[in-house]
């Protein structure tokens, strides 16, 4: 495959803050990071955010794509040390940042799960309906994610505006990256010995109406296993649940009293005395295993 036009990397989607603390999102299946966009406002009053962008062409595995954004990371880290970091994944995303608090659970203070589909493997549907995906041709490709779309999605709760995003965002993916991506999920696990290992603070976010993952059993498997976690059920929403209009990241945090404390921020003569950053070259890992 040629070398990639595209960079995994870490965007700021509103000015940084170097003395706030700092939120890393980390993306569903779609990889871009922007579907975040409306939870940003308020979040940012709080927190210094990066949301991950994986190339659309990437087929990285999980132990390597967890290595790079722990690079990335501590890079962020290195240029600004921070009073907290609160790692946020949402669907696949969570099984990345579930892969990362085992790599790296020191980089971070708390953990957010958003339908993680760290139960795909377990409990989905679509888990056996991934053995049979095959390429088909382009046009009836874009065609599938038309009709999957009120699958992934409770299209009622988000706006016009947004169920373009989300469908352009999904539409951006290579085939190959499609079926790389499911290839990915299928394969993922994390043993239940892992996951006591998690010691910090961890938030689960399930809906309710999710049609591809049975979230909320997920949360409870998660928060049974996890000494520090607690579950936030959102009754009505569907799967992409962080772009529907009454769903504010901002105030479930509030309600679990899961931000920092009000004016935290770095003291200016803090040491830097984080782990040495090992800068990642371009493509120097391209397809891994899982």
């Amino acid at each position: 495959m040629s070398e990639s036009a595209y960079l995994l990397a870490l965007r700021s989607p509103r000015p940084p803050q170097p003395d706030a603390p700092l939120f890393v999102y980390l993306p569903g299946g779609d990889g871009t990071g922007q579907l975040f966009h409306r939870q940003l406002e308020s979040l940012e009053s709080t927190f210094d955010i990066r949301c991950l962008e994986i190339p659309p062409d990437d087929m990285t595995g999980w132990n390597e794509l967890a290595d790079q954004v722990i690079h990335l990371v501590k890079q962020e880290l290195t240029q600004s040390p921070r009073p907290a970091v609160y790692l946020c994944g949402e669907s696949f995303g969570g099984c990345l940042a579930l892969r990362m608090m085992q790599r790296a659970p020191q980089l971070f203070d708390r953990l957010i799960l958003v339908n993680p589909a760290s139960a795909f493997r377990r409990h989905s549907w679509l888990y056996s309906l991934s053995y049979w995906v095959r390429p088909v041709p382009e046009a009836i490709y874009r065609i599938f994610w038309v009709w999957f779309l009120p699958i992934l999605a409770s299209l009622g709760r988000i706006n016009a505006d947004d169920r373009r995003a989300l469908l352009n965002a999904v539409q951006l993916m290579s085939q190959e990256t499609s079926i790389w991506r499911l290839s990915l999920l299928r394969a993922f696990q994390i043993s239940d010995r892992d996951l006591t290992q998690i010691q910090q603070p961890t938030l689960v976010i399930a809906s309710g109406r999710d049609l591809i993952l049975p979230s909320i059993e997920e949360a409870e498997f998660l928060v049974a296993a996890m000494p520090q976690a607690q579950f936030y059920v959102l009754p009505d929403s569907g799967h992409a649940c962080l772009l529907e209009s009454d769903v504010h990241l901002y105030e479930i945090l509030a309600d679990r009293h899961f931000l920092p404390e009000p004016g935290l921020r770095l003291p200016p003569d803090l040491p830097e005395d984080l782990p040495e950053v090992v800068t990642l070259e371009r493509n120097e890992v391209k397809r891994g295993s899982y």
